[in-house]
């Protein structure tokens, strides 16, 4: 098998007090936490280590089925206990974690990524032979279909599907998904990337052959105006999986979508639950990425961390059979569950790529001072308490995430690191200097139970300052499409940003390049600054990955000790407890969470 390294490293950190992350849990009482030591629990264990470097496979590392796993048996049904329900359904608008999750078993893409019993990462061809054939320098990258693939109503695959579900990226009504391809496609004027193609191609118009051709029913070649190395890692991510061109229904699609994967949707109770059940025509031998063991999931939402917690610490009945994509532990039952042996065999945990940040929006807080003010003032520990404490997270220093090459433990330019609990004093010195004492900060959250309570913590703390803050709240479900409105209102909200494959290209460009800001983008606080923009599309070309890492952290840096548009807070770890008949649960640090199509149901005692 033939490969080539994507950018990445291993690297492993300090030790925690507990090993685990609790993502999106409820309120936990007391002082510190997060300290990298001290609170709740007994016996110090190593923190997760940092994803493995990633390969790309070549056509024989592509071939299906994929890598067994050891003890794997078939049949039986997963449950699976989730907080949050999905929202969409259609590839194109899929771009939050409880969404991909799912995705990753009922769509698939040209390209996947596996993580094999050996713990190696490697992004392989998934609908494609391959994980890309590259030429012109990186310009263009070539791409061959299996044969063997179909839709979920029997329909074959082809190119034409491809071509349309990149142009289809364009229309306006998609809005919620990855932008990388299409900005890529459109060179250096990425921020204007639908004009390419202002309606997609619902009107019979296409991309031009020199950006995107499909010279026969099996081949698929980009030609990008620039060179484009991570484009079979960006292929492999949910939002840019297969859309059928026969069944493609527009807005209609985010709620009946035709699917590729090895499971289907057999019923979606909107906000309750999700029963999927196999495709018949999916193929294991077109598939390296997905094993299927189970005869189907069957997933419920509405679980807060408590409920999920309680029911798989009871290992009873259907709990036995049970996981959950998304919802940690409970600070709660945390520590003892941490803690207590019986449990430890039924544990998984890891870093995820999310980085907590409070976002400031530049639209509305134009002082840099008072942008300031907040930094000084918001306290780290009663945020990261919201979240479990150390059991959460790891205080972050900046927005680059310890899963990321670049990431320097040590950076702390405001001292956060040192002074978690905020420094009161330093933030009303600067309202003073501004004249801005009283000023208001209309503040945002969603109804969570952790967003809250760290909301309680950030009002506290900015009124302490001298900040007037109006909090409002609105519902986890809609969170996004919130605080995604450019003229949205609000002067600071939470995001939760975390890069899409290991290299800060996604974490930087998306978040911060001022020519996209947009309804729908993700540059939340909008800022706008030249030099950014100007170093964003320099650091792109650099080809040495060692080189570009020092690049974006040095602009990360630069971002937010000169424009300050966000306050870092924590970087999250999950630990994902499962029921004593499900085998084959790993973390899965590329998904942050449980590999799902790893899982299998023990349905005798030898398991």
């Amino acid at each position: 098998m033939s490969i080539r390294t994507l950018r990445g490293r291993r690297t492993t950190f300090a030790s925690f007090a507990l090993a685990g992350a609790l993502i999106l849990s409820a309120c936990s009482s007391g002082g510190g936490g997060g300290d990298g030591g001290a609170s709740g629990g007994s016996g110090a264990t190593a923190a997760p280590e940092t994803i493995e470097a990633f390969t790309f496979g070549d056509a024989a590392a592509s071939t299906g089925p994929a890598e067994e796993v050891p003890g794997a048996q078939r049949g039986g049904t997963v449950r699976v206990f989730q907080q949050t329900a999905p929202d969409h359904l259609d590839p194109a608008q899929i771009y939050v974690a409880h969404e991909s999750n799912i995705a990753r078993l009922i769509h698939r893409g040209l390209t996947a990524t596996r993580l094999d019993n050996d713990g190696n990462y490697t992004v392989l061809g998934d609908l494609a032979t391959d994980s890309g054939t590259p030429s012109d320098g990186g310009r263009t990258w070539t791409y061959t279909l299996k044969d063997d693939i179909f839709f979920n109503d029997g329909t074959p695959i082809t190119s034409a599907d491809v071509r349309h579900t990149v142009e289809r990226l364009f229309a306006p009504f998609i809005t919620q998904g990855p932008t990388y391809i299409q900005q890529w496609l459109a060179g250096r004027n990425g921020a204007e990337y639908r004009e390419l193609l202002p309606e997609g191609p619902y009107n019979g118009d296409h991309l031009p052959d020199t950006l995107l051709e499909t010279p026969d029913e099996k081949t698929i070649v980009f030609h990008f105006p620039e060179p484009q190395n991570d484009l079979p890692y960006a292929l492999s991510i949910p939002g840019y999986a297969i859309v059928s061109e026969a069944g493609d229904t527009k807005e209609e699609y985010d709620h009946d979508p035709v699917t590729s994967g090895p499971y289907q949707i057999e019923e979606f109770r909107p906000g309750r639950s999700m029963t999927l059940v196999r495709n018949e025509y999916w193929k294991p031998e077109t598939d390296p990425a997905r094993n299927a063991y189970p005869d189907g999931f069957e997933i419920t939402f509405g679980h807060t961390l408590e409920d999920s917690t309680s029911r798989l610490m009871a290992d009873n009945g259907e709990n036995q059979y049970a996981t959950s994509f998304d919802n940690g532990l409970d600070p709660g039952n945390g520590p003892t569950v941490l803690q207590d042996p019986q449990y430890q065999d039924r544990l998984v945990d890891g870093y995820q790529n999310y980085v907590w940040s409070l976002v400031i929006n530049m639209d509305r807080v134009t002082d840099v001072r008072i942008r300031q003010a907040i930094v000084y003032a918001l306290p780290l520990n009663g945020i990261l308490n919201a979240y479990g404490g150390s059991v959460g997270g790891k205080y972050a220093g900046g927005i680059i995430s310890p899963l990321v090459p670049g990431y320097d433990p040590d950076y702390d330019p405001f001292g956060k690191l040192a002074h978690p609990e905020g420094d009161i004093e330093k933030a009303r010195e600067l309202l003073e200097e501004a004249d801005a004492v009283g000023y208001e900060l209309n503040y945002v959250n969603h109804t969570a139970p952790e967003d809250q309570a760290a909301s309680i913590a950030v009002e506290d703390a900015l009124e302490a300052a001298g900040f007037e803050v109006n909090r409002s709240e609105v519902p986890r479900e809609t969170w996004y499409d919130t605080i995604g409105v450019v003229d949205n209102g609000y002067d600071i909200y939470r995001s939760s940003w975390g890069h899409d494959w290991p290299s800060a290209s996604t974490v930087i460009p998306p978040q911060f390049d001022g020519r996209q800001i947009a309804d729908g983008a993700s540059n939340y606080s909008h800022l706008r600054d030249d030099h950014v923009d100007e170093e964003i599309d320099r650091i792109r070309q650099i080809e040495d990955p060692a080189e570009a890492a020092t690049a974006w952290t040095e602009l990360s840096h630069y971002i937010y000790e000169e424009d300050v548009p966000f306050v870092p807070a924590f970087y999250y770890r999950q630990t994902v407890l499962h029921g004593s008949r499900i085998g084959g649960a790993v973390f899965n640090d590329d998904y942050g969470t449980i590999d799902m199509n790893r899982l299998f149901v023990i349905q005798d005692d030898e398991g």
